[in-house]
């Protein structure tokens, strides 16, 4: 069975049934409205954010799948803070605050793309994403919020979280 895979990235639940997507399927015999619906449908929680998209076709028997890859955590920290990009000046620019259950449910999303093996791990590679967009946690430098994780301030919310942790593929 011949295999063609089309990878994408697109805009979350706003997919258009245009170049450079729908010539690309239907010269693989795809119905592209079909595929353009679900893609969006399976994009929709990433609304407004770019979302890498991957679609293996059959070839033979025109069966598709969809994968659908996790934004980058910027995207993922812009959309909980509410800013549409990054401080051009993060030392001196706020853009905004996030509580550490929002940099821990990000932490989570990743995981798939991430190294760490912990979710204390995770949530350290966030926070350093979050110092350099201007973004601070609870209030503070996320440089502070690294050295309080590691002295264990957050242990507790960390092992609420533990479960959805464990329960993601990655």
């Amino acid at each position: 069975m011949p295999t063609k895979t089309v990878k994408i990235v697109v805009e979350g639940g706003n997919v258009k049934p245009g170049p450079p997507l729908a010539p690309t399927l239907s010269q693989l015999g795809l119905n592209v409205g079909e595929v353009v619906k679900k893609i969006n449908d399976l994009t929709s929680q990433f609304k407004g954010m770019s979302v890498p998209v991957t679609i293996e076709i059959d070839t033979t028997t025109k069966h598709y799948e969809i994968k659908v890859g996790v934004p980058t955590t910027t995207s993922l920290l812009l959309k909980a803070v509410g800013a549409q990009e990054p401080s051009g000046d993060p030392q001196h620019k706020k853009i905004g605050n996030l509580k550490m259950e929002q940099i821990i449910d990000v932490a989570i999303k990743k995981k798939p793309q991430l190294t760490a093996k912990t979710l204390k791990a995770a949530v350290k590679s966030i926070l350093g994403t979050a110092r350099s967009i201007g973004i601070t946690v609870e209030g503070k430098d996320p440089k502070d919020v690294v050295k309080e994780v590691d002295t264990g301030k957050y242990d507790d919310l960390l092992t609420k979280y533990e479960q959805k942790w464990s329960e993601v593929e990655g």
